[in-house]
């Protein structure tokens, strides 16, 4: 399943979220969202732990001035990558 994160983590049930998430899982952030990827977050450590895959859109933190303070676990796409993973992941949940 994919699960893209298009708020910003505090606006959103992010704990709720995390218990949903499971190993075989991507996770994707865009818009506001990317904000989970930044370092010494109070999220990022449950997101590791959650061991899925953790991409963030380049152009929503390079837009945000945030591309120097982004955690190495999360891989940075383009918007072509998130065609790819929404063909990949036939079910996909909004959050």
């Amino acid at each position: 399943m994919l699960h893209i994160l298009m708020k910003s983590p505090f606006e959103t049930n992010i704990n709720f979220l995390i218990s949903m998430l499971k190993k075989s899982d991507d996770f994707l952030a865009l818009q506001d969202g990317v904000l989970i990827g930044l370092k010494n977050n109070i999220f990022l450590t449950k997101m590791i732990r959650s061991s899925v895959r953790l991409y963030l859109i380049k152009e929503d933190v390079y837009a945000r001035g945030i591309h120097k303070n982004i955690s190495t676990n999360f891989r940075l796409i383009s918007y072509i990558h998130f065609v790819s993973l929404t063909l990949n992941n036939k079910k996909q949940m909004n959050w």
